[in-house]
């Protein structure tokens, strides 16, 4: 049997930042952690960035990923909150880079059809799916589509080395 691979998954948002941890070992995968990462709201951005990155950097000390996965922005109508948005991608996305991992990046409509088998899926979808292929997790919104990411990239990671999009 091949050893486990652990993959750190990340829904980044400036406000809540999912994370969740999962192991593949073939085509099983199992739950190791999830949670959501809080940057004050009313923070100047230098220190919400900061927390988000200090965040990661702990989670990927913790858990020791082999890899990690990100989900890519989606375009906003605001370019004030994609930018925003953008951000908070490039902090969650610095720590594990730092580390030497692998970070694959994967756009919304295919995590969700990963997951759900359709890219149209709602969060409440997402959440349920996530609770049927990673018995015991419990977890919902910004967690549960962390982990969403984090089962996105091991479904693609064998065939794609580096960046996935």
């Amino acid at each position: 049997m091949s050893s486990a691979i652990r993959i750190l998954g990340i829904d980044p948002g400036l406000n809540a930042t999912g994370w969740g941890v999962i192991d593949q070992t073939g085509s099983r995968l199992s739950l190791v952690g999830y949670g959501v990462i809080k940057a004050p709201s009313k923070a100047p951005m230098a220190e919400r960035l900061t927390v988000i990155y200090n965040a990661v950097e702990e989670l990927v000390i913790a858990h020791k990923p082999d890899e990690a996965a990100v989900e890519d922005q989606f375009v906003h109508a605001s370019a004030v909150s994609a930018l925003k948005l953008g951000q908070a991608r490039a902090a969650a996305m610095l720590a594990p880079a730092r580390a030497g991992l692998i970070v694959g990046e994967y756009a919304p409509k295919l995590v969700k059809k990963a997951v759900v088998g359709t890219g149209s899926a709602e969060k409440a979808q997402v959440a349920a799916m996530i609770a049927i292929l990673l018995p015991g997790s419990k977890a919902d919104a910004d967690a549960a589509d962390a982990l969403a990411v984090a089962v996105c990239h091991a479904h693609h990671r064998t065939s794609v080395k580096g960046s996935a999009s």
